[in-house]
């Protein structure tokens, strides 16, 4: 399985690219396993400023409903437009195109709480 290095990730299984102040978020590849074929991502919280471990929002496969979580405290600034029509992007890359929201890092301090892809990659071995 992949899991990039230059991310962070979550026991959630989010990962997090992050750029300055301005962090995108995503669901695992492992994470797209775990769930299936995604076939709707609900995110309505374009603007609210959402707590660390604050439920984002929900992602939906064939089986199973499940919540995002917000990795870090951020104000969302933008979600993915292209999963509106085409979630299964999640599926199909994960890491890029199937990229979930970017937000504005409220407290660094808690990115020190992010795993390494080695330590994530140990959680889901």
């Amino acid at each position: 399985m992949n899991f990039p290095e230059e991310l962070k990730y979550t026991k959630e299984h989010e990962w997090i690219k992050i750029e300055g102040d301005i962090a995108t978020i995503g669901i695992t590849e492992f994470a797209t396993g775990e769930l299936g074929d995604i076939v709707y991502i609900e995110i309505e919280t374009v603007g609210d400023t959402i707590e660390k471990d604050g439920v984002l929002g929900t992602i939906e496969a064939v089986k199973t409903v499940s919540d995002i979580f917000m990795p870090l405290t951020g104000e969302v600034l933008e979600v993915n437009p292209i999963l509106e029509d085409e979630p299964e992007k999640v599926n199909e890359d994960p890491y890029g195109a199937g990229w979930m929201v970017k937000f504005k890092v409220d407290n660094a301090d808690e990115i020190a709480d992010l795993m390494e892809s080695s330590a994530y990659s140990d959680l889901v071995a």
